[in-house]
């Protein structure tokens, strides 16, 4: 269903059509504001932060490069950095050093 020639845009104005370029960001730039962070907002924040935990749940590189629409394989490589908690459980149900009783933790 397309709302006033709307295409495939996926969020569109209060009037039905396609926000403007960086209107999104705007928006969540000024409600970071108001909701009394310190940090500056953008969407690209939301875009990292989905990237990031794709990753961490175990997404392989080539779906999250598709929804991230990077042109290079190595851009989407940025979003690769595994927090240090899945490290460390991904360590403890699979490295021989942990599973055995020598283990040094």
């Amino acid at each position: 269903m397309q709302i006033n020639n709307s295409g495939s845009a996926l969020f569109l104005a209060n009037n039905g059509k396609r926000f403007k370029p960086n209107k999104l960001s705007d928006m969540v730039s000024r409600y970071v504001k108001l909701a009394g962070i310190k940090r500056a907002g953008s969407c690209y924040l939301f875009r990292h932060a989905t990237a990031t935990a794709m990753f961490d749940d175990g997404a392989d590189t080539r779906p999250v490069q598709e929804m991230l629409r990077h042109a290079d394989i190595s851009t989407t490589q940025i979003y690769t950095h595994v927090s240090r908690s899945k490290l460390a459980e991904v360590y403890g149900k699979s490295h021989p050093s942990a599973l055995s009783d020598d283990s040094i933790f």
